[in-house]
């Protein structure tokens, strides 16, 4: 029945409010870590301890946001009951939310590695790859926002080619740290926490991938694991009807007599 109350608000006006409110939000929530990935580098390199600590303690706000985001979806889930696109819209938005929420756990992990090796040089090169790793994350958690905005599927299927960037340097870096370790620039524990640092950009990058991803089925309700799907379906297929009744009595061998 049609919303007659002139003071009433209309229920797809309400409920596409939500969408909104929801996308703005998870937006904002992408800014914030993209924000905290060059802070964390920062303190990597100049091996601010007091600076390391004030990240840590603002990943708590993202952690916040990340919650507030994922109740309103199940909100929306349960009280509107979506369905095919608006359904994959909130998928979307909730997958991507876990998505930065991690990223941001793995800047953490970068401060935590810099207090670990506390008083540790880094060589010229290995500071220059690092901040190499760290423009190329942010730059991809930016496009993976930038194609949820957009609704682009095709600047969200073009970040797996715009990672294989952070995948070289990440291979740079680790040949960086043992030079540096074989010349007794850095010792072993150092380059051991060096070695996981750039195993965390370079996992930054993934998740944007994986937002990029869930974009891209948002927007054309295709994922890529739907190919491996329709694999497996067509091999147990194939697999029952080699193993059909009627083979199974044609391959039975006849008695003697």
């Amino acid at each position: 029945m049609p919303n007659t109350d002139p003071n009433k608000p209309d229920y797809r006006t309400v409920y596409h409010a939500k969408l909104e409110a929801l996308d703005s939000s998870l937006i904002r929530l992408g800014a914030m870590v993209s924000e905290l990935i060059p802070w964390g580098t920062q303190v990597l390199l100049g091996g601010d301890m007091a600076e390391a600590q004030k990240l840590i303690d603002a990943d708590d706000e993202i952690d916040h946001l990340s919650v507030e985001i994922e109740e309103e979806v199940y909100e929306v889930m349960v009280l509107q009951a979506p369905v095919a696109s608006d359904l994959r819209h909130l998928t979307t938005v909730l997958k991507s939310v876990g998505e930065l929420e991690r990223s941001a756990d793995l800047v953490v992990n970068i401060c935590k590695a810099t207090r670990r090796m506390y008083g540790s040089p880094m060589t010229p090169k290995i500071r220059g790859v690092i901040d190499g790793m760290s423009q190329e994350a942010r730059r991809l958690v930016q496009l993976a926002m930038e194609s949820f905005a957009d609704n682009d599927s095709a600047l969200a299927n073009a970040l797996a080619d715009i990672d294989d960037e952070l995948d070289n340097l990440n291979r740079e870096m680790v040949e960086a740290v043992f030079a540096a370790h074989h010349d007794g620039a850095i010792d072993l524990a150092a380059a051991v926490q060096l070695a996981l640092v750039a195993r965390y950009y370079e996992r930054i990058g993934d998740h944007a991938v994986n937002i990029g991803e869930r974009v891209s089925y948002m927007v054309t309700g295709w994922l890529p694991e739907l190919n491996g799907s329709l694999r497996t379906q067509h091999r147990v297929h194939t697999s029952e009807s080699e193993n059909s009744p009627g083979d199974i009595a044609d391959s039975t061998p006849e008695p003697n007599g």
